[in-house]
């Protein structure tokens, strides 16, 4: 497709997702202002592990506080994406329950499976029967703004977790690492914008046209990143994507670069990488690289992170992924917002 301006993106792009996008940055400082006014009680002596709970969009939060913070906080801190909590959860435990909508089939599940539990629970919300439940068993709730698709909140949902765990005293104050985030994110919008003719986005989306996308990360920090990515592509393009992570792919997946050449061919490999790097990371990239290449048709696309504090870099390539899936959308001739076949299996367990 020739360069895609912000006409061409209207034809397909009924409900604003380039808008959303290009205003993330304003999301985080919104979502920073309502944290910073919102103040958590919670016994934070009695605290032995924590845990946040959510699906798709609402939990991509948790994972991402995880990466960033996984070296500092210390004591146990799990993801859950199911209808019960770990067995571990007790009357000693925080749980953060994030669902934007509020109706969330597994999440409303982990929320009273973790109160019968006897759980110190926060939630996240827009509202819906989490926000009602929270008022009912008088838990805390991080109040964010209704009327995006979950996957457009992540601003709203992720800085509610950093101030309640910050309230606990397990991490120091995020507010440096968002304002610096903030700073970076305005000034790849720019970069990033339709009115930008041939940018970094555009690019690499005409290069994913009509292959599959496949996400390598240099590091497990940033294992959430490749989830955002595939996850944005396949909501926002329609197409489906995979990801994996070094150093783990090294010891499986990279066998699948044998003798089936016409499968391969048809995939597209992104190295995200990051400064912080190791030796011996760059290394097995390099030579993982050699292997690759031999059976595909198009070399690596290789992107670095940038900023000073991970959670900047880490949302340097969250960005750069939600561009490009929202112009290869318009490659695609797909509307980046609709989620019919979501839709289709949310209905059929409700008539179920």
């Amino acid at each position: 497709m020739p360069n895609i301006d912000k006409l061409e993106i209207a034809k397909f792009d009924a409900d604003g997702m380039l808008e959303k996008i290009l205003k993330f940055p304003q999301q985080l400082s919104h979502a920073l202002e309502l944290a910073k006014s919102r103040k958590v009680s919670l016994n934070n002596e009695i605290i032995q592990n924590i845990c946040v709970c959510g699906m798709g969009g609402s939990a991509i939060g948790g994972d991402l506080v995880r990466s960033c913070f996984n070296d500092y906080i210390d004591i146990p801190f799990s993801v859950n994406r199911y209808y019960r909590v770990p067995n571990f959860i007790n009357e000693n435990s925080l749980v953060i329950v994030c669902s934007y909508s509020g109706n969330t089939e597994e999440t409303l599940a982990a929320y009273e499976d973790a109160h019968q539990r006897k759980a110190q629970i926060v939630c996240v919300t827009s509202g819906g029967l989490l926000s009602d439940k929270a008022a009912l068993n008088n838990h805390p709730v991080f109040s964010v703004p209704s009327g995006y698709p979950p996957r457009s909140a992540l601003g709203y949902l992720l800085v509610p977790i950093l101030y309640c765990l910050f309230s606990t005293g397990k991490i120091s104050d995020p507010e440096q690492g968002i304002l610096e985030t903030i700073e970076v994110l305005e000034n790849l919008a720019a970069e990033y914008d339709p009115d930008e003719n041939d940018n970094l986005p555009k690019q690499i989306s005409r290069s994913l046209k009509g292959k599959i996308p496949l996400i390598y990360a240099s590091v497990a920090s940033f294992e959430p990143v490749t989830w955002r990515w595939k996850g944005q592509l396949s909501e926002n393009s329609k197409v489906l994507a995979f990801g994996n992570v070094f150093p783990e792919l090294n010891h499986n997946e990279i066998m699948g670069w044998g003798p089936l050449d016409e499968i391969n061919k048809k995939f597209q490999v992104i190295y995200l990488t990051d400064r912080g790097d190791d030796f011996q990371a760059g290394r097995r990239m390099e030579l993982t690289r050699k292997i690759v290449e031999k059976h595909t048709v198009d070399s690596i696309i290789e992107i670095k992170s940038q900023g000073e504090s991970l959670l900047t870099r880490l949302f340097s390539l969250i960005f750069l992924g939600d561009m490009v899936s929202l112009y290869l959308a318009v490659e695609n001739q797909v509307d980046p917002t609709l989620i019919e076949n979501i839709n289709f299996l949310k209905q059929g367990l409700l008539s179920a």
